[in-house]
């Protein structure tokens, strides 16, 4: 079912990535799910999935995206001007949330690329992670340092729960200072993460949720298996819980 979101606030991160806050009534959500945008296009409704960055308990609806070349919605999406409407689906859906999480582990871990660090923020948002886990740990990868959105908030935890809140950046196509200039999984592969903020990811200690890029997810997935983790199921509690973004 569409309902109708209206434009009240955007940020543009560089000139590709950017943000939308909406005024919509999607009813009641979990941090970590996700709703479509919707547009009618050459006659045909064409609709894309975007997880939800805002707090449950948020006013508006925000939403993280980037202009996909070739695409047939993002360009449009990226167009909207404050004030503008979007049809938008009204119930939010998915399951990468820390409930879908077995009651096991010290340290959450998470992994995203690109846009899919959204859902993160989300889950960050609220006092979920931070009553339930030791040590809450962001890695978070990128390609130009400028695509780091909400950077400048991200670092804020740290202060807002020091000791508890580590983040890792990597950027992989050019130096920044403090981060990484690897892919995530080597940087995972050679230690450098886990040396970076002095913590081991092991099977004992770790909830990890990957969300992302396929190939990051593939070859992040298989390590962790290598290291005697195991994909979260319902049927079978495990250690790893995975969201592709495409």
């Amino acid at each position: 079912m569409w309902g109708e979101a209206r434009v009240v606030e955007r940020i543009d991160w560089n000139d590709q990535l950017f943000t939308l806050k909406l005024s919509a009534d999607i009813g009641d959500f979990i941090a970590g799910q996700f709703i479509k945008l919707s547009q009618h296009i050459e006659g045909k409704r064409v609709a894309r999935a975007y997880s939800l960055v805002n707090a449950p308990s948020s006013d508006f609806v925000e939403v993280l995206a980037i202009n996909v070349e070739g695409g047939m919605l993002s360009p449009n999406l990226q167009a909207l001007k404050v004030g503008d409407r979007i049809d938008i689906s009204t119930k939010a859906a998915g399951f990468m949330t820390l409930d879908e999480l077995p009651n096991q582990g010290r340290h959450l871990w998470l992994f995203a690329t690109g846009t899919a660090v959204g859902p993160f923020i989300s889950m960050m948002r609220t006092a979920q992670p931070w009553s339930r886990f030791e040590k809450v740990i962001l890695v978070y990868g990128v390609r130009h340092a400028d695509d780091l959105a909400y950077f400048e908030e991200l670092k804020s935890f740290k202060s807002l729960y020091p000791g508890q809140f580590e983040l890792v950046t990597s950027v992989t196509r050019e130096p920044y200072e403090g981060a990484i200039n690897m892919r995530i999984p080597q940087g995972m592969l050679s230690g450098v993460i886990e040396a970076q903020i002095g913590v081991k990811l092991t099977a004992e200690d770790a909830q990890v949720m990957i969300c992302g890029h396929p190939e990051m997810i593939k070859e992040l997935n298989q390590l962790l298996l290598e290291r005697g983790l195991a994909k979260n199921l319902r049927r079978a509690p495990g250690q790893i819980t995975v969201e592709k973004y495409w």
